[in-house]
């Protein structure tokens, strides 16, 4: 902050994280800790909210508000299809409701803000990859370890955050934790262990025959 009780930030000046679709981040951007919220853009295949529900191990069993503030999207809600252009709000009280939206301009983007009734905000345990990221960007292994250590502190055995810290920890040449923390998120997820196979982020310790197979 600046000093003042108030900040401001236009959508380009958030920063992105580029995947198979962008994540603008809004809430570490402004230390927001009150309820979580972020934004999103379409990649080359066009997606731009991923298929998830709010059961999964990354997720926070949040309720979820969707505000399309560009252009113009899809959204699939279980089997049921909804266009949504821009200034549609789309609330998502069911966090067992399977969600995803596929963006019909290029332009199109997304806010997303969540939080579980009546519990005080906790973010979502895949958020610990969005403020580690940067540090890969610029080879800080070591800041984006201490950001899942930290993370798996608040959500202990939590698949999702092990699987990262093992990503950053085989990048690292910490072997031996990559493959510890490995095969712990592969026993409580075995989705983690098909992920694994094809992450490069794993070659350093590909060949060592406690890799999960």
């Amino acid at each position: 902050m600046n000093g003042r009780s108030f900040e401001t930030a236009r959508i380009e000046d958030l920063g992105r994280l580029e995947g198979e679709f962008a994540t603008m981040p809004v809430r570490l951007r402004f230390g927001i800790s009150s309820f979580g919220i972020n934004a999103y853009a379409p990649g080359e295949s066009g997606r731009v909210i991923e298929e998830h529900d709010e059961l999964s191990s990354g997720a926070g069993g949040h309720e979820e508000l969707y505000f399309v503030a560009k252009g113009q999207a899809t959204f699939t809600l279980d089997d049921e299809e909804v266009d949504a252009p821009a200034g549609t709000f789309i609330f998502v009280s069911d966090p067992a409701v399977r969600r995803e939206a596929v963006a019909d301009d290029p332009g199109t983007v997304i806010v997303v803000a969540g939080g579980v009734p009546g519990q005080a905000f906790s973010p979502s345990p895949w958020e610990a990859w969005i403020e580690a990221a940067p540090f890969l960007e610029t080879g800080e292994l070591e800041r984006g370890i201490s950001v899942f250590e930290r993370a798996l502190a608040e959500h202990p055995g939590n698949p999702n955050v092990l699987y990262n810290l093992a990503c950053f920890e085989s990048l690292a040449r910490r072997s031996d934790e990559a493959l510890e923390h490995l095969a712990l998120a592969a026993e409580r997820d075995p989705r983690t262990r098909e992920w694994a196979q094809s992450d490069s982020d794993f070659d350093p310790v590909r060949s060592d025959p406690r890799f999960p197979r």
